[in-house]
């Protein structure tokens, strides 16, 4: 059975307008795939007659559930092991450089899922730097994920996916069938509920800001912004890491890219900061 036109055009129109993400045609099979199971867990007999009470609805915590449930949350330890390398090697050395007296660090990860992105960075920041405090602001706009992120709880499956053995060893307890991340580790992580579409987190500028594989989903003058208000809360000197395919150019050239290694980070340009 195939999803309405009506029903996959109010569905991508609500998660275009809650979360900027755009559903193009094509992706049909992904809604039905996907909000099925909602349909059934209220007792629809399908994804068109469970869309169709939802138009009826004003926006609530259902439609919600419909934005958490098309939005992609693929995340992992450590993901992209270049960002990390950059991180250690380049980006941290440059910032103590660049301020022999700094004595913390402040991250802002966003788009951060279920909390791998931001504890990977705390794990990464304390190990090579331990003089620095570390403040990290993770921030997703699925409130389920902050959920699971805050707990610092992940399965043996999760755990295999990236995460070195000897970091397990330090950093993690078992807890039952599952793994828990040490108080230390978590003490450095703050989550919270943002959308990209809206004013960065408050708080004063961060040093480094993670906004990894979540550009590619926006349209051109949706990046345009997003990066604009990233640029806002990014102190002078401070780096942008993307996605291994994501990039700055042409969409902003307030960012200058400095090429590491394989990969490459981005700073404002020096044009622009004076």
């Amino acid at each position: 059975m195939t999803i309405s036109a009506d029903t996959f055009t109010f569905v991508a129109e609500l998660v275009r307008r809650c979360s900027a993400i755009q559903l193009p045609a094509g992706k049909e099979y992904l809604v039905e795939t996907r909000l099925g199971a909602l349909a059934r867990q209220a007792d629809f007999v399908g994804v068109d007659e469970y869309v169709g009470a939802l138009r009826l609805l004003q926006h609530c915590a259902e439609h919600d559930r419909v934005v958490d449930a098309l939005t992609t949350n693929e995340t992992s330890w450590f993901r992209d092991f270049k960002s990390f390398q950059a991180l250690i090697g380049h980006v941290v050395p440059t910032l103590l450089r660049d301020d022999p007296a700094l004595t913390s660090i402040r991250v802002w990860s966003a788009a951060c899922s279920t909390g791998q992105e931001p504890y990977s960075i705390s794990m990464a920041l304390l190990e090579s730097a331990p003089g620095l405090a570390v403040e990290i602001i993770a921030t997703d706009i699925s409130q389920e994920v902050l959920r699971r992120g805050r707990s610092g709880r992940y399965s043996l499956i999760e755990i295999n996916r990236g995460l070195p053995a000897a970091m397990l060893v330090r950093h993690f307890v078992r807890a039952g069938a599952e793994w828990e991340l040490s108080d230390q580790i978590r003490s450095t992580v703050t989550f919270s509920q943002h959308n990209l579409l809206d004013q960065p987190p408050a708080g004063g500028a961060f040093d480094i800001i993670f906004l990894r594989n979540a550009l590619i989903y926006f349209d051109l003058q949706t990046r345009r912004e997003v990066l604009c208000r990233v640029r806002s809360v990014l102190r002078p000197g401070g780096f942008l890491l993307l996605g291994a395919t994501e990039s700055t150019l042409g969409i902003d050239d307030a960012w200058e890219r400095v090429p590491i290694g394989g990969g490459s980070v981005y700073r404002i340009s020096t044009a622009d900061a004076a």
